[in-house]
């Protein structure tokens, strides 16, 4: 194909494109997920609803690959660059399907059925408990809830998930070999609302991202551990959560127990939002000292464990709010310093700027109480997951907010419920600079990383709220 010499304008505004309501023209079948949409399709190898979409930016949590428009039209369609940007900016382009179906032949979905049982489990037994760490009694409970066997042709651990009554419906495997790479993989025709699961009495219910994390807790935690519910949700998927909590309604009480890596934070955060918009209100976090549950189970038997890792974006993100300066609000000078802030790039002043005049506009008695209430909402609104956008994408984001910002501030007057949205779109423009200049260091190489920031003091005294959510 002939090159085509797009405009930065034009790439920025196809990679910017709102990718629910194109894939929605386009027949796409997408379900809302707090504050997400999942896209739901199904080509020749099944049914798939892991792609989360959030504006112009998608992430696939089964393949760990995300981005903006123009990769999601590479990627899930199979177009070349110049197809994909041409099909975004509204080009009458042939029809296009999924990459799946364009290079797979379309087949019925295959039948789910288990892996042949082996008659022993010696290896698997083994595997488990010397390689792993992980008690023998806790094996030997899931082996006899015949949701643990060791398939006879590979000699892999199977991890079996049930459906509410107790029907085999989705399956794992993962080598045992120490000599080869590892394996793993779901079982061809699983129904992945189910996974590997204990169902008891209690309230409580701890979720995983892998059935070894989940075996190694136990092993850590073993005082009772039968009368709690635990699942191992294959990744940070929420389909399986969501399937146990509809069918156990007892389950009230939610621990997060997933890696200690930025994907496991960003991971906790998103199942988080998602369970609370469902209505449940006890949700916590339980993060490994390490790496994962079983680099901690290593650790605990006196063996070399990966060190657990923060979520830098969060890290860069709140470090750039905590050093915001409270500045005094000059009115008459406001859309000046905006101005010249956003012309230079200085997307510190300008997020300073943006929040001061919040603040005013805000019209508590002490602006600087004001501002620092703002910043305290900045890091607990902030969701790393719904911010890995391109740098083009935060710069065409934060020019329209700017745009929207100085048409507020420069209105002549303003009644009450006036000057709370001019504040808002202040505290809008302030987050997104941030979220650019967060991007921007992000890009650097990393040269070393600080320590979790704790949140700034809760504004409880501040008198009204803004309603940011």
């Amino acid at each position: 194909m002939a090159y085509i010499p797009f405009t930065n304008e034009q790439l920025i505004r196809a990679n910017t494109v709102d990718l629910v309501e194109f894939l929605r023209l386009k027949g796409e079948k997408l379900e809302r997920c707090g504050k997400e949409h999942k896209l739901v399709y199904t080509d020749s190898n099944g049914k798939h609803d892991s792609i989360m979409i959030h504006g112009s930016n998608w992430f696939d949590h089964k393949n760990q690959i995300g981005g903006g428009a123009i990769k999601f039209m590479q990627q899930f369609y199979g177009l070349s660059f110049p197809i994909a940007v041409q099909t975004l900016l509204g080009a009458d382009m042939p029809k296009i399907t999924h990459r799946a179906t364009e290079t797979m032949a379309e087949k019925e979905k295959a039948e789910f059925s288990l892996p042949p049982e082996n008659k022993t489990m010696y290896r698997v037994f083994a595997y488990l408990t010397k390689q792993r760490f992980i008690a023998g009694q806790v094996v030997s409970h899931f082996a006899h809830a015949h949701t643990l066997y060791e398939d006879a042709e590979h000699h892999n651990a199977v991890f079996v998930g049930l459906d509410e009554t107790g029907v085999p419906r989705q399956a794992s495997r993962r080598s045992t070999s120490t000599y080869t790479k590892t394996f793993k993989n779901t079982v061809e025709g699983s129904d992945t609302k189910y996974s590997f699961a204990h169902f008891g009495e209690s309230d409580k219910l701890f979720v995983f991202e892998a059935p070894i994390d989940m075996l190694s807790f136990l092993t850590i935690y073993p005082h009772g551990w039968q009368k709690n519910s635990y699942i191992a949700i294959n990744g940070v998927y929420e389909h399986p959560l969501m399937q146990a909590l509809k069918t156990h309604d007892n389950l009230r009480q939610i621990v997060l127990c997933t890696d200690n890596d930025e994907g496991g934070h960003d991971g906790a955060e998103r199942l988080r939002d998602i369970l609370h918009d469902a209505g449940y209100d006890s949700v916590s976090v339980l993060s490994p000292c390490h790496k994962d549950w079983n680099e901690d189970l290593k650790a605990l038997n006196s063996q070399p464990a990966l060190p657990g890792t923060p979520s830098r974006r969060k890290q860069v993100y709140f470090d750039k709010v905590r050093q915001l300066s409270n500045l005094y609000c000059r009115t008459d000078k406001l859309t000046s310093q905006l101005r010249y802030a956003y012309k230079k790039a200085q997307y510190r002043y300008l997020a300073e700027y943006a929040l001061a005049g919040s603040a005013y506009f805000m019209r508590v008695k002490d602006e600087k109480n004001g501002f620092v209430a703002l910043q305290n909402r900045l890091i607990k609104s902030y969701r790393g997951y719904s911010d890995k956008g391109k740098l083009a994408t935060k710069l065409h984001e934060l020019s329209q907010r700017f745009k929207v910002a100085i048409a507020d501030v420069q209105r002549p007057g303003r009644t009450d419920e006036q000057s709370i949205e001019t504040a808002k779109k202040l505290y809008d423009l302030a987050d997104q600079a941030i979220r650019v200049s967060t991007e921007m260091e992000l890009m650097q190489p990393v040269q070393e990383q600080t320590e979790t920031e704790e949140e700034l003091d809760e504004d409880e005294d501040l008198g009204m709220s803004m309603g940011y959510g």
